[in-house]
């Protein structure tokens, strides 16, 4: 690894981490997400799931506390953060106008990705994501799902170490869904880390190594399914049950 990091390091660690606007949306944040885990942050509407990753993946500034990604400092070098991390919003973005080949040279441009390297990773995930024989098509014809799969095909072309998705699968079809999923799974599989956010508990349930839920800018609970049940007292309980006693019959 040449970023200066090490693998015996946590992910990222998130400390007295505050951003206010009209009122507090993130309350002195303390979270820790351990390297080569797939972490599932859940909670209601307003809870600060999307500011919290925003301000991890660099698109906001805290008001207060410490981010910190495999060691690196985020708020004093922000740029050698970044590197380490892809971040994909719950919209897809894109260059409607570029294919999907043109739009992952392009990106892998920006992170410094060699011609050919960019060429062999944006093939290998064009065919993982079946978006192979659409490599020449621009993008502005696409569907929903197809955009989203090139936009996470786009944040994992420079290799990341952190792959922060918020609300990856909403509006994609059961079949998309599945290859999002599978090859998250994948990821974590190769050693990388996952935080994602959903309101689909039962892809929670079913993906997350620990689980955390927040709620007015603060982490209520967390730890694996079990552990939660044990925190709700609901042995064998879904997540969701789970989930809407810890957070007050809010619903997610």
């Amino acid at each position: 690894m040449g970023d200066g990091v090490t693998d015996t390091e946590n992910a990222l660690e998130l400390r007295g981490l505050r951003k206010v606007f009209a009122k507090p949306a993130v309350d002195d944040l303390d979270l820790t997400v351990r390297a080569g885990e797939l972490y599932a942050l859940l909670g209601p509407n307003g809870a600060g799931k999307t500011t919290t990753l925003r301000m991890v993946a660099g698109l906001l500034r805290p008001d207060a506390g410490r981010i910190s990604v495999f060691g690196v400092d985020a708020l004093a070098d922000p740029r050698a953060a970044k590197r380490l991390i892809a971040w994909l919003p719950d919209e897809p973005m894109l260059y409607d106008k570029l294919t999907p080949m043109e739009y992952l040279q392009f990106v892998a441009g920006l992170w410094g990705v060699s011609a050919k390297q960019a060429r062999t990773r944006a093939e290998e995930l064009l065919r993982w994501l079946d978006l192979w024989e659409q490599r020449n098509q621009r993008c502005d014809g696409f569907s929903r799902g197809m955009k989203q799969k090139a936009a996470l095909a786009g944040a994992l072309i420079h290799d990341p170490r952190l792959l922060i998705l918020d609300e990856p699968l909403t509006g994609l079809d059961a079949s998309v869904a599945r290859q999002v999923k599978d090859l998250l799974q994948a990821r974590v599989k190769a050693g990388a880390t996952v935080i994602l956010t959903t309101h689909i508990l039962d892809v929670a349930e079913r993906l997350a190594d620990r689980i955390g839920i927040i709620q007015g800018g603060k982490l209520r609970a967390e730890g694996t399914l079990d552990e939660l049940r044990a925190r709700a007292g609901d042995e064998g309980g879904s997540l969701e049950d789970v989930y809407l006693q810890l957070v007050g019959g809010e619903i997610a």
